[in-house]
């Protein structure tokens, strides 16, 4: 299944920090990975974050046992592609770039600029746009690279922790 991000956002969303955009009720559940303990962030219906070191909050929704389940299968290697509602609150632009991550498959990389060129925009802004996602690791932002580098990555471990999810995926040939 092809995963798209939804475009439904909580009013005044652009203007406030993530936790005010919530309209719905908020759920949290939290696994130890390799690259930390990651929470995931549920709300509605809809996976809408991931947050390094978070705890569980609320109770874990049958949506939230299914990340979980997925997310464990993808760090044991029995899980390519995540198959999760996911809805990503900011502009047109963001969710584009998103969707062209989810586009990219398992254990390949793309360049900002090969990005930039699917959605018509800058390298620097597609840069922006993955540096924003709230949804690291199942919107793979991991697996977009600079044009001579590896760029960055806006989770705990910064570039570290994008080495390591390239490697886990088997794309550690290209610059690592």
């Amino acid at each position: 299944m092809s995963a798209r991000i939804s475009t439904r956002m909580s009013a005044g969303a652009a203007t406030r920090p993530w936790v005010k955009k919530m309209a719905g009720a908020v759920h949290i559940a939290a696994l130890v990975t390799p690259v930390g303990q990651l929470g995931l962030v549920e709300e509605d219906g809809a996976i809408i974050k991931v947050i390094w070191g978070a705890e569980d909050r609320g109770p874990r929704t049958a949506l939230l046992n299914k990340a979980l389940r997925q997310l464990a299968d993808y760090f044991d290697g029995k899980l390519e592609r995540f198959d999760l509602p996911l809805r990503v609150a900011g502009s047109d632009f963001q969710r584009a770039v998103c969707d062209a991550m989810l586009a990219i498959p398992f254990g390949e990389t793309l360049t900002y600029g090969d990005i930039a060129q699917q959605v018509g925009a800058s390298a620097q802004a597609v840069g922006n746009a993955c540096g924003a996602n709230p949804i690291p690791v199942i919107i793979p932002c991991h697996r977009v690279l600079g044009a001579s580098s590896l760029g960055g990555f806006s989770g705990d471990g910064g570039v570290e922790t994008k080495v390591a999810l390239l490697r886990h995926e088997g794309a550690a040939g290209l610059l690592i």
